[in-house]
């Protein structure tokens, strides 16, 4: 032994995940104080070494492709280590996929919010999780489809395997759109649905990115006669046969690695239309805007990851003979980092509230939704990367190493601004939401102006907000910073009214009024850190 170690950190392990003032005051607000217990209880989980290892194991050992059986014949399948399927039935029975649908409860899809927030051990199984949550409501606009399927896309049972869908105790469901030729732009799609006499349609063309294959049903886009449409395609046929969806090679990506996601070709597969020939992209958007929320929600909890990592990390190690935590810029770091992960959260939990009223039939709230979702999910997604790059780099070294899961959630971080729309996309969103529905924005201010008077930097930068609306000739080009505008006058508005004094002086002090410099870690003289920094630190045991 040539040295003793000491000055280490200690595992973070031992703590409740759901220990998180802005997640349970949100819960409370939003409807959902029912589900607290049931959230601590996948808090608890989380925070345990054996489900952390459940998502270090998923990472290190990623599906793998297998397309042929021994003999020859075409299988199609894709092979995941143990831990993902641990994984997964926690998801599931927890209730994490479909199963608000089917709960009548005032605040059901928001105790789902926080659960999917809570447990986030592994960002990629969640993608599965949350195309399954999103298929229900694109699904009902095919009632007879809805009908049969719904039931099983909202069990609380995972029964994984490729089978016939309606024999099986419980589904999951992806989604399946985008082509080479296309990407965003779905109309491009040239894959062909042709009518068949039973009803069916068939299918040929290709896509280029479906993740979590393994699923048993999937929504995708295809051009049919009466222009594209959305169907839905299974991977067993009802006789038991694989229906023609080939998969030609899993995705060698950045990060998500536990997720398989593949390049599939269909060779007349059967599908049953859902919707009207011709209104696939209206069909479809009722799930896309629901994983635009997942993506909000992903952001959000891996801010919070990474929060409570270099919170922990700094109040257990020494440097120049005091503690991290106890070092001015230091300091300055955590506190900035817990700023933008407070704002994350407090605007998720508002999201999904709305998102639970829409689905009750309330008016306002979707519109609502329709504008703030969109800004949303630009600007967290957008602010999640540098976040995880600064509170990695509070670790120095040892959080560029593997071993610290800090290069995984490094990895992670620029998933959710691609997905459901890249930055432009989603800005551009905003535009067309705007012209189309004008009582998008209306709707939007409304709420942001409820914190009216109670902060003279808010008051300020909700009047430039709708300043930018005053000349469209220039607003395509403008609408990363619109949509920017609006969605940090839509956090600072909910911190005012339900967040920390201190923590919305200063999102107030440097978000809106500029008193900050380039990099986290800059905030002003005079702001009150000790309380941001105190909500950030994890309590263990």
């Amino acid at each position: 032994m040539t040295h003793e170690v000491f000055n280490q950190v200690p595992p973070l392990t031992g703590h409740d995940v759901a220990d998180d003032a802005v997640l349970l005051a949100g819960l409370e607000r939003e409807g959902a104080g029912w589900a607290a217990a049931e959230v601590h209880e996948i808090g608890r989980l989380a925070g345990t070494a054996k489900a952390q290892e459940w998502g270090r194991l998923a990472n290190e050992h990623p599906p793998v492709l297998r397309t042929h059986d021994r003999y020859g014949h075409r299988i199609d399948e894709v092979e995941f280590h143990p831990a993902w399927h641990e994984l997964m039935n926690v998801a599931v029975t927890n209730g994490l996929h479909g199963a608000p649908w089917a709960d009548d409860r005032a605040g059901a899809h928001v105790a789902r919010a926080a659960k999917f927030y809570t447990w986030r051990v592994d960002a990629g199984h969640g993608c599965p999780i949350s195309m399954t949550y999103a298929a229900v409501p694109a699904l009902r606009q095919e009632p007879e489809l809805a009908a049969r399927y719904e039931p099983l896309l909202v069990r609380r049972e995972y029964d994984f395997g490729l089978r016939a869908p309606l024999t099986k105790n419980a589904l999951l469901a992806g989604m399946s759109m985008t082509e080479k030729q296309g990407g965003s732009d779905v109309r491009a799609n040239t894959t062909q649905a042709a009518p068949a006499a039973d009803g069916t349609y068939r299918l040929v063309g290709h896509k280029w990115f479906t993740s979590a294959p393994m699923c048993d049903v999937f929504l995708t886009l295809a051009q049919a006669p009466g222009g594209l449409t959305c169907f839905l395609v299974p991977r067993v046929l009802p006789d038991g046969t694989l229906n023609p969806l080939r998969l030609m090679r899993l995705k060698d990506k950045l990060g998500n690695k536990s997720n398989a996601s593949s390049e599939v070709e269909y060779e007349n597969a059967v599908a049953w239309r859902v919707g009207d020939e011709g209104r696939g992209v209206r069909t479809i958007i009722e799930m896309v805007n629901m994983t635009r929320l997942d993506c909000v929600i992903g952001a959000a909890a891996g801010m919070r990851q990474g929060l409570i990592t270099a919170a922990h990390h700094a109040a257990h190690r020494k440097a120049f003979g005091a503690y991290l935590i106890d070092q001015p810029l230091m300091r300055n770091v955590l506190a900035d980092l817990a700023i933008e992960s407070e704002a994350a959260t407090a605007v998720m939990l508002r999201l999904a509230g709305a998102t639970d009223r829409s689905a009750r039939g309330d008016a306002a709230e979707s519109a609502f939704k329709r504008l703030g979702l969109a800004v949303t999910k630009y600007q967290v997604c957008k602010r999640w990367p540098s976040h995880a790059a600064e509170a990695l780099e509070c670790l120095g070294g040892n959080g560029y190493v593997e071993e610290s899961a800090m290069p995984r959630l490094f990895r992670e971080s620029p998933l959710n601004s691609i997905w459901e729309g890249s930055g432009n996309v989603a800005a551009l969103d905003l535009l067309r939401a705007v012209a189309r529905d004008p009582e998008t924005l209306e709707a939007f201010f409304a709420e942001v102006e409820l914190a009216g008077g109670a902060d003279a930097r808010l008051d300020a930068a909700v009047r430039q907000a709708k300043d930018d609306f005053t000349d469209v000739t220039t607003a395509e080009q403008r609408a990363r910073r619109i949509a920017e505008r609006l969605a940090l006058a839509l956090q600072a508005s909910l911190l005012v009214r339900h967040g920390h004094p201190a923590v919305a002086d200063a999102f107030c002090a440097t978000r809106l009024a500029g008193d900050w410099g380039t990099a986290f870690g800059t905030l002003p003289s005079g702001l009150d850190l000790d309380p941001i920094i105190e909500r950030a630190t994890p309590k263990i045991g």
